[in-house]
C-alpha cells in the first residue's frame, strides 16, 4: 500500500535517483529521555561532537546542524540506510538514547550536501518538514492534490529564498529549507497542506554556511 501511494505521488521526482547517494538523519528531541547528572550530559555531548568531527574527517558525514530547542540533522554520503545506522552507533549521544532517530534516503531537487572545512560561519535557516497523512478518505484525490503541491513548490522556489527542496522516498514526505523572512501562511496555504494530505512542522536550523551547497 505504501509503495503504491509513493508511486502515484512521487515517481516523477525520483525516477532518475532510485538509489540514494545521500542518507538524511533526524535527531529528534525526546521529551521522555532519562534525567542525567549535568556532568554526564556534558561528557556525552563532548563525545557526540568529537564523533561528528571524526565522521566528517572520514568523509562519511557531509553536513550536520542543530535545531533551536534541541535535536538536529545529519546528512551522510552513503547509499545504505543500514550502513548509516551502524555509523550512528559510534555516537555517544545515540548510544545513550538522547534522541529519537530517523534514517531516510535523501533526494534533493534543490540544493544538496557539501563538505565545509574550518574556519566556517554558522548560519540559521527556516526548516520546514512535510509529513504525509494519507488515509482511505483522501487517497483517491492524492495524485491531483500532490500535483498542485508540486506546482506550488515551484512557485516558492522562484522567489529565490529556497536553499533546499528534497524528498525522502517512500511516503516519508520531504523538506524545504529557506532563507530570509518566512510567512508561515505561505507554507500553510499549500493545497496539499490545506487538504490535510501533508502536515507541516517549522523549526530553525543552524548549519555551517555552504553545508547545503548554497552560495
Amino acid at each position: 500500500m505504501k509503495q503504491l501511494i509513493f508511486l502515484l505521488l512521487f515517481l516523477p521526482l525520483i525516477t532518475s535517483a532510485q538509489t540514494p547517494e545521500l542518507i538524511f538523519v533526524f535527531l529528534n528531541k525526546r521529551t521522555d529521555k532519562a534525567e542525567l547528572p549535568e556532568a554526564e550530559v556534558k561528557k556525552i555531548m563532548e563525545g557526540h561532537l568529537a564523533n561528528i568531527e571524526r565522521l566528517a574527517k572520514e568523509g562519511k558525514l557531509i553536513s550536520a546542524g542543530p535545531f533551536d530547542g534541541g535535536g538536529g540533522i545529519f546528512i551522510f554520503k552513503s547509499k545504505s540506510a543500514a550502513q548509516v545506522k551502524e555509523w550512528l552507533q559510534t555516537d555517544p549521544g545515540v548510544q545513550a538514547n538522547r534522541w529519537h532517530i530517523e534514517v531516510l534516503p535523501y533526494y534533493p531537487h534543490v540544493g544538496g550536501a557539501c563538505a565545509v572545512t574550518e574556519p566556517y560561519e554558522m548560519t540559521s535557516y527556516h526548516f520546514i518538514r512535510y509529513t504525509t497523512n494519507i488515509a482511505k478518505f483522501n487517497i483517491q484525490d492524492a495524485p491531483r492534490i500532490f500535483k498542485k503541491h508540486d506546482d506550488y513548490l515551484k512557485e516558492i522556489i522562484k522567489t529565490g529564498n529556497v536553499i533546499t527542496e528534497a524528498t525522502f522516498g517512500d511516503d516519508e514526505g520531504g523538506i524545504l529549507i529557506m532563507k530570509g523572512e518566512l510567512d508561515k501562511a505561505v507554507i500553510e496555504t499549500d493545497p496539499a497542506v490545506r487538504e490535510g494530505l501533508l502536515q507541516v512542522e517549522f523549526q530553525k536550523l543552524w548549519i555551517a554556511r555552504g553545508g547545503l551547497c548554497e552560495k
